[in-house]
């Protein structure tokens, strides 16, 4: 017997309110709940985009950043990225590095659906091709980064509306995403803090 995937629900200032079922918070009434999203790059710096399968409930066949998640209650946010790296993209991480501890979005679809999530970023290196689930990524494709993030800042490539907000706060952090400096996870809202 499964048990119900479940998130940790957060205020404004980022501390735990408790948890709700996953099935649960992705409506017209999205409560704030915690996330993550992820860059996978190679050693060349290109960075890996993922196409959302098509029967996702937020943002179905949508171009987007490598790998989005939830931590489940009480796990490290930087393991429910390596977690989900594995099970959506077959990709074996190490670790991975925080680089923007405090970001949050709401977006809203054209059907009313919603996502609001107070949503770390990191970055996360590898050495090998990514094998997608079906069930989580329609396509993969690499990308250069200056490529990717010039025209995703120029409103020329259709993504996501987190990763369209993510990618110029990234780009501040440096023109070569192997040398961004990570944040230290202090910097994380108390939700997510280790």
């Amino acid at each position: 017997m499964t048990t119900e995937e479940h998130v940790v629900l957060v205020d404004p200032a980022g501390r735990a309110l408790g948890t709700a079922p996953k099935t649960s918070v992705h409506g017209r009434e999205t409560p704030l709940h915690l996330a993550f999203s992820s860059y996978v790059f190679d050693h060349e710096g290109r960075v890996l985009l993922t196409k959302r399968a098509d029967h996702k409930i937020t943002w179905p066949s949508v171009w987007t950043n490598s790998c989005c998640g939830h931590p489940l209650p009480g796990e490290p946010v930087d393991r429910a990225v390596v977690r989900r790296l594995s099970y959506e993209l077959g990709l074996t991480a190490e670790s991975a590095d925080l680089m923007l501890p405090a970001f949050s979005y709401r977006a809203e679809m054209a059907n009313g659906i919603v996502e609001h999530e107070l949503c770390p970023v990191y970055r996360v290196t590898v050495d090998a091709p990514a094998t997608p689930n079906p069930d989580e990524v329609a396509e993969t494709c690499w990308m250069p980064w200056k490529e990717f993030a010039e025209g995703a800042q120029n409103g020329l490539l259709a993504i996501s509306p987190w990763c369209r907000e993510q990618v110029p706060l990234l780009a501040e952090l440096g023109s070569d995403p192997l040398t961004w400096q990570p944040a230290s996870p202090s910097d994380l809202p108390p939700a997510a803090r280790p």
